[in-house]
């Protein structure tokens, strides 16, 4: 098992060198970096000149990348259009953002699962249908709609949840959280139904059940568990969406998170600040995929072993 999560880790420096260097170049390579620092007017050449040194702008390419994951090894980000540091940016609003990804998580593990378990095991008949059809109505409908829909219905309408979630409290962020998590919900429950229906068919629950053990049993011991290695697989991979897809319902709660941070720094030209947020979003979707990759060897220890 160690010397499959070294591997893995290993895997994984190429991924973040490719991620960095496409990052890095579509900011400072393919456009000037300075435009739009300075609002509407074009900057002062000190200005500039100072930017273009600080930024080692006027070395090739490559060697402006390696300079910046110099920078890197040592946690500098770089410094955003108000003077302060990026890494403090995200600092203060990762942990809003993590409370928002963690809701949607666990709205995604217990609704979808849970759904997907009844929709499996009563497949055919209404609960069946119920799960089915919703969960393709909430995958048709954008995000942004659905959050503005619960928006005015559970915040305008009913006042059961705040309208906006400004303080990032744990109540204000329950709706965004089941917003942001809904999509996720919608598929887990479609992969976990299927995934439990085609292992109900497989010779080893005939065998269970043919040493009379309880159907409770048969499919929470021996069903269940097979069936949720593919599921384990989306939710893995929904961490690192759910932190990115939180640009946009940050934006609709007015959530001071790193989505809205991202979405800022876009509108203001602000590519250090978008370059550097980036970056920790893919480390965090690769750290994801090692967890559920260490998760695949503890359900079945012979992935581990290829």
């Amino acid at each position: 098992m160690i010397s499959y999560i070294v591997r893995r880790i290993l895997q994984m420096i190429p991924v973040v060198l490719g991620a960095t260097f496409i990052l890095y170049a579509a900011v400072f390579a393919l456009g000037n970096p300075a435009e739009g620092r300075c609002g509407e007017r074009p900057c002062p050449p000190a200005y500039v000149a100072k930017f273009t040194e600080e930024y080692n702008l006027d070395k090739p390419l490559i060697v402006q990348y390696m300079l910046y994951l110099g920078k890197l090894l040592h946690g500098d980000l770089g410094t955003n259009f108000y003077g302060n540091s990026v890494a403090h940016e995200l600092a203060i609003r990762y942990p809003t953002t993590i409370k928002l990804a963690f809701i949607a998580l666990m709205c995604e593990i217990v609704v979808g699962i849970v759904a997907g378990v009844f929709a499996g095991v009563f497949r055919g008949r209404f609960v069946d249908y119920l799960v089915t059809v919703s969960s393709l109505f909430v995958i048709s409908v954008p995000v942004f709609v659905l959050g503005s829909v619960a928006q005015l219905l559970f915040g305008v309408r009913w006042g059961i949840f705040p309208v906006t979630a400004s303080e990032g409290t744990w109540y204000q962020l329950l709706l965004p959280g089941f917003v942001l998590g809904s999509l996720q919900i919608a598929y887990v429950a479609r992969l976990t139904r299927t995934s439990l229906v085609e292992n109900v068919r497989s010779d080893y629950v005939r065998t269970a059940r043919a040493k009379g053990l309880a159907p409770s049993r048969v499919t929470g011991v021996h069903t269940l568990r097979n069936s949720l290695i593919p599921v384990i697989t989306q939710i893995g991979t929904d961490i690192g969406l759910l932190m990115g897809g939180a640009i946009v319902t940050e934006r609709i709660f007015n959530i001071n998170g790193v989505g809205f941070f991202i979405w800022r720094s876009l509108n203001q030209k602000d590519g250090v600040s978008v370059v550097g947020a980036v970056l920790v979003l893919v480390l965090v979707y690769l750290l994801a995929n090692l967890i559920v990759d260490i998760l695949y060897g503890v359900l079945d220890p012979r992935i581990s072993n290829d």
